[in-house]
């Protein structure tokens, strides 16, 4: 756990956000249901948000909608992407955050529900491509994702789980791409894809 904090710190500042609000990170993305929307989960999305960062127009906006966007996270729940976005919207205007900048993570925030943009918003594409990116990992890595997330809806049966979770990777298949920034179209979208339809073969 210590080296996820450490991880993660690299991409924190104060001008950021005030230590306070990265020790409320660190036990909200420590509880222990997290098997994978967790620190390193934030760590990996950061990364991939820094080798993109000249292609955006407003990093800061990114970097929080980064560290706010599973904040609030419960596997049994279906609000979560709101319930995040309106800790953010409370958080950043307690910090004193632009007005500019709470809407547009609020934004980012909420979008990650269908994780498909199509207004064409560059931050938002950086965002939500940085999310999936996991989706392109090695075929090993990938496997350790997908167990996690199985660990994290462990209260759903296994028939509906498999039933569930094919519709989730079949509606990522069926769109023309799944990364919306060239940059990891190029990258990862051919692994991506190959991951994913690994993942339905082991569940049909």
């Amino acid at each position: 756990m210590l080296s996820e904090i450490l991880a993660t710190d690299k991409y924190w500042t104060n001008d950021l956000f005030p230590e306070e609000v990265f020790r409320e990170f660190v036990t909200a993305y420590s509880q222990p249901y997290r098997s994978y929307h967790n620190l390193k989960h934030i760590q990996q999305v950061l990364d991939i948000v820094n080798e993109m960062r000249s292609l955006g127009n407003n990093l800061v906006a990114i970097q929080l909608a980064a560290w706010f966007h599973d904040v609030i996270y419960d596997p049994q729940a279906k609000d979560n992407e709101e319930k995040s976005a309106a800790y953010a919207r409370t958080t950043l205007t307690r910090i004193n955050v632009s007005q500019e900048t709470i809407e547009k993570v609020e934004k980012m925030i909420l979008m990650t529900k269908q994780h498909q943009d199509l207004s064409g918003d560059i931050d938002m594409q950086i965002f939500l491509d940085a999310d999936l990116s996991i989706l392109g990992s090695s075929p090993l890595e990938y496997q350790a994702y997908a167990r996690a997330i199985r660990q994290e809806y462990a209260w759903v049966s296994e028939k509906e789980y498999r039933l569930k979770r094919k519709q989730v990777l079949e509606n990522f298949l069926s769109r023309e791409r799944i990364y919306s920034t060239d940059y990891l179209f190029k990258k990862l979208e051919m692994r991506s894809r190959e991951n994913i339809q690994a993942e339905i073969k082991f569940l049909s």
